[in-house]
């Protein structure tokens, strides 16, 4: 028999394991941004073909997820980033008119004024003018829309997608035909905007001097080291200054499970299913399980046992993982749903219920219903009844087991939308975990701890675990909801600040200072819907510490407004950046 101290000792301490699973990811995908819901685009013509000499009609038809809308052509709040087509005419074409839908007013909680938005389907219209010279042919006309998807509560980083029409041009006269598409009677033409006004000379320069800073200082990056890796996110500066002298003393910052591959994160899961077995709703009800399937005592032999053991714990994993595997299957805008606040504070009302659950607080158990399933005397010791029974008591296994199991998938279904495939399996590991005393125990090999008081104080530190999951979620629901406001003024205000105070906002030329200077760099890559920047230039990089260590330093601002651009995702993509503000050290290699 095990020792009551030392079954505590040992499920105490595996509880403290899925607590570092569980909130280690969390930390880690909490600095990134949040993802972007995507606009899907179809571009429409009214007519098949356009005659030389006349004008084009077109449209773009926008669909946002539901739940999401954008910002109009024309915000009332200038911290939002407005709606913009622009539409790049090939030579000889004229866009003479975009029309933009009549926005929407939005009541939010704060604002003295709603909001002027569009909703989850608009489209935008376009006039083209096809000079009479116009050769017979397809034309492609490009565009760009330019938006910022906001929900309910949060609004998240603009984004610009491409799209283009193909206009066919027939000689002038000839007769067109309509095409059948409603969506040309919703957009008022004629009552629309001109394009704002652009000049040969000014075009260029508006679109190729950030590509050609990017081009110069990714080529200049080269003449550097790195020092660590990239870092981002707020921190305070105590948490700054330590990953600075971490990066200028070549000390690695080591993830939990960095190095030590998936396999460690399936281990610690393995382990939480299997002191799962410890709770007071599980351990006693071995030998009774036992019984029912005719296993232990009433095997007959070992090996019938064994094998009646293994079909009932091979239930209890398969089951845990189909669930679990539905579950973050069917969660692929899971990124997305935890970056709702809303959906965190119910995440956290649902832990803090599960908690009080393990607390007795409350009594959410659903074992008691196993006794519907009991079979008859006749059918004990088969296998079909074994994984049966298995099966049923994974799915009524009660308050003891199911907050686990829950706090499991939702770090599954986190940790799979970040890429990371393994988490597929955790919900299948959790269970293999608990069904590993099953095949000994049903041939009578195993040495079970005998049932007492002590279980109470493994139920209640898993209750610990999981009240501490609900204060993490509740404050990841304070900070969406204190970052769903960020003055872009504000942001630029403290940038140019910055660079008052000698910082640099061209990474070529701040690199080429660096060089001939033989000093260290940082740079900062930023952008004016990024709260955490903005924060991050009032507190942390005012304090003394921080601009003591960071005097010897070459300091770059990057903005990275739109990272979908080419130049900006180059920049990220080179740095491994995921989100904004993101910070990054080099050293000039010597000459």
């Amino acid at each position: 028999m095990m020792s009551a101290r030392t079954t505590v000792a040992t499920a105490i301490t595996t509880a403290a394991l899925i607590a570092l699973v569980v909130f280690w990811p969390a930390r880690e995908v909490s600095h990134a941004q949040p993802r972007r819901p995507t606009a899907g685009l179809t571009s429409v013509a009214a007519t098949e073909s356009v005659a030389a000499g006349t004008s084009a009609r077109l449209a773009l038809q926008v669909a946002l997820p539901e739940g999401y809308h954008v910002q109009s052509n024309a915000p009332r709040e200038a911290a939002f980033i407005p709606t913009v087509l622009s539409v790049d005419a090939p030579a000889g074409l004229t866009v003479t008119e975009i029309v933009y839908p009549p926005a929407t007013d939005l009541a939010q909680a704060g604002q003295a004024q709603p909001l002027a938005v569009f909703e989850r389907e608009f489209a935008v219209g376009v006039v083209v003018s096809v000079p009479a010279s116009a050769a017979p042919g397809d034309i492609v006309v490009p565009a760009r829309l330019r938006y910022q998807a906001c929900d309910a509560q949060l609004c998240y980083a603009p984004a610009t997608a491409a799209t283009e029409w193909r206009v066919r041009v027939v000689p002038a006269g000839t007769a067109v035909t309509a095409a059948s598409n409603k969506v040309f009677e919703t957009i008022a033409f004629g009552h629309g905007t001109k394009p704002p006004a652009t000049t040969a000379a000014s075009t260029p320069a508006a679109t190729a001097t950030a590509p050609k800073d990017a081009r110069a200082g990714l080529a200049a990056v080269e003449d550097f080291d790195e020092l660590g890796e990239s870092f981002g996110g707020f921190l305070y500066p105590s948490e700054f200054l330590q990953r600075v002298r971490d990066a200028e003393s070549g000390v690695k910052t080591r993830g939990l499970f960095e190095g030590r591959g998936p396999l460690a994160i399936l281990l610690v899961v393995l382990l939480g299913g299997l002191a799962l077995n410890l709770t007071p709703c599980v351990l006693p009800m071995i030998p009774i399980n036992l019984a029912i399937i005719g296993a232990g005592a009433q095997a007959g032999s070992r090996g019938r046992g064994f094998l009646l053991g293994s079909a009932y714990g091979a239930a209890m994993a398969v089951v845990y993982g189909v669930l679990g595997l539905i579950v973050i299957l069917t969660a692929g805008s899971f990124g997305t749903i935890n970056a709702s606040p809303w959906f965190n504070v119910g995440i956290a009302v649902l832990f803090v219920v599960l908690g009080f659950a393990m607390f007795d607080v409350l009594l959410i158990d659903f074992s008691r219903f196993s006794t519907a399933f009991q079979p008859g005397a006749g059918s004990r010791g088969s296998v079909a009844l074994a994984f049966t029974m298995g099966a049923v008591a994974a799915l009524l296994a009660g308050a003891c087991v199911a907050p686990v199991v829950i706090q499991v998938v939702l770090f599954s279904s986190n940790l799979y939308a970040t890429g990371t495939h393994v988490a597929l399996a955790l919900p299948f590991v959790l269970g293999l975990g608990m069904a590993i005393p099953w095949p000994f125990a049903g041939a009578g090999m195993a040495a079970l701890p005998k049932p007492g008081a002590w279980m109470v104080r493994v139920k209640q530190a898993f209750g610990v675990l999981i009240l501490a999951t609900a204060a993490y979620y509740g404050h990841l629901a304070y900070t969406l909801f204190a970052d769903r406001w960020v003055d872009a003024s504000a942001v630029t205000s403290s940038v140019d600040e910055k660079l008052k105070e000698g910082w640099h906002s061209s990474l070529a030329e701040g690199l080429a200072a660096a060089q001939r200077e033989q000093k260290p760099v940082l740079i900062d890559l930023w952008a004016t819907w990024c709260k955490n920047c903005l924060t991050m230039d009032k507190t942390t990089f005012e304090d003394e510490g921080v601009k003591s260590a960071l005097s010897g330093y070459v300091k770059i601002k990057v903005q990275a407004e739109d990272p979908d651009a080419p130049d900006t995702r180059a920049i990220m993509q080179r740095f491994k950046a995921v989100g904004l503000p993101t910070y990054v050290l080099l050293k000039p290699r010597a000459r």
